[in-house]
């Protein structure tokens, strides 16, 4: 359920959003693009959750809440800069752009991230799983509702409360993996 919030909040102002509205509104096939973005969005969390399944038992839980609270921290970061605009998917299709734009924007993506360190801190399946349902669900509410839509999600009314609270998800576990809190 963490993964799916935090995926949800991140994904509303990424450039991933930003690139499947676009898209759609270009070439005017919503399903085929919203199908590209999932394929992308499953690939790039599935190859999260085998990171956090390989790294996982290695790791002390102090270790893990450290790692979640640098994830959390490095998301909150991402959100404080606007994110620049994507490049055009050219010949592809909206199906096939959809699906390059997203991989290559989703991978190493703060969403990502996120799922890796939910994952190793939980099971790393159910974190690839949210995550991905987090950012599907983001990207459907972008599709619907259109580009302007997506733009103000990108501004700073928008980007900033959210990396505010990642940023104090971030300090809590960060004081918790130290055994402050």
């Amino acid at each position: 359920m963490a993964a799916l919030i935090a995926c949800f909040a991140c994904q509303l102002s990424d450039r991933l959003g930003w690139a499947a509205s676009a898209r759609a509104e270009a070439g005017g096939r919503a399903g085929a693009v919203f199908a590209g973005m999932i394929v992308a969005l499953a690939s790039a969390n599935g190859i999260a959750a085998a990171g956090a399944h390989l790294i996982a038992p290695l790791m002390t839980p102090n270790a893990r809440a450290l790692f979640l609270a640098l994830a959390l921290g490095s998301a909150a970061l991402g959100g404080l800069a606007a994110p620049k605009p994507p490049r055009d998917g050219g010949r592809l299709g909206a199906f096939g752009a959809s699906l390059a734009a997203g991989l290559a924007l989703g991978l190493g993506d703060r969403s990502q991230f996120l799922a890796a360190a939910l994952g190793v801190r939980g099971s790393p399946i159910f974190a690839a799983i949210g995550a991905t349902l987090g950012g599907g669900a983001a990207i459907a509410v972008l599709l619907a509702a259109g580009p302007k839509l997506a733009a103000t999600l990108r501004g700073p009314a928008v980007r900033l409360p959210i990396a505010l609270l990642l940023a104090i998800a971030g300090i809590a576990a960060a004081l918790s993996a130290f055994r402050l809190l």
